[in-house]
């Protein structure tokens, strides 16, 4: 005759397993760079990644294209980029934007890869003003109601478009980003943006 408690025992441990297996974390299918490049080829961006980076605390992957004339003026006038965000700041007076160095990048996009579609929706969405943005995630976590109810309509409020990278890699496009042009003045986020997007530029060609 047996009390039960071996019964009960097994039952509270394949419970503690399949919770185990059901909060397992969700893995990169690849390096986030690799499936950076594979969504911009689905985004049909023509510029070139310079690595991931560290902007507002955010870790984003920026597609750029340097604006050669003005690449060589600043040359030219001994204006290397500028990060300092107070010295930026002075560019956009009204006394000042005569005398400013030109832009001399054009961000094509930014993207965020991560293992959740929150991280990188909070990621990618506050450059959704300046430039095409998008998120890309595991193939896995998009089997989920939470990410069909709650990702793909809050990224779609934000124009964000939503990708996913499958097992090998491979990544497809789920949802695209807005389509409306972007018109906007520039502002000193956005010309201190691209001073950092510039540097890294030139940093990736030395």
């Amino acid at each position: 005759m047996t009390s039960g408690t071996e019964g009960h025992a097994v039952i509270h441990r394949e419970a503690e397993l399949s919770s185990a297996r059901t909060l397992a974390p969700v893995e990169l299918p690849a390096p986030a760079e690799y499936l950076a490049e594979g969504a911009a080829r689905r985004l049909g961006w023509h510029g070139k990644p310079v690595g991931q980076m560290s902007i507002f605390g955010r870790k984003v992957i920026v597609f750029a294209q340097l604006r050669t004339e003005a690449h060589a003026e600043r040359i030219c006038i001994g204006a290397p980029p500028v990060t300092d965000r107070t010295e930026v700041a002075t560019w956009v007076w009204p006394e000042i934007a005569p005398k400013a160095p030109p832009v001399a990048v054009d961000i094509v996009g930014v993207l965020a890869v991560a293992r959740h579609w929150r991280t990188a929706l909070a990621c990618a969405g506050p450059f959704a003003k300046y430039c095409d943005t998008g998120i890309v995630l595991p193939w896995s976590a998009a089997m989920t109601g939470d990410y069909l109810y709650r990702c793909l309509p809050r990224a779609n409020s934000h124009g964000v478009a939503v990708l996913t990278g499958d097992p090998d890699g491979k990544v497809s496009l789920d949802q695209a980003g807005s389509q409306a042009p972007l018109v906007h003045e520039w502002d000193t986020v956005e010309r201190w943006l691209n001073e950092k997007v510039y540097e890294r530029i030139l940093a990736c060609e030395l």
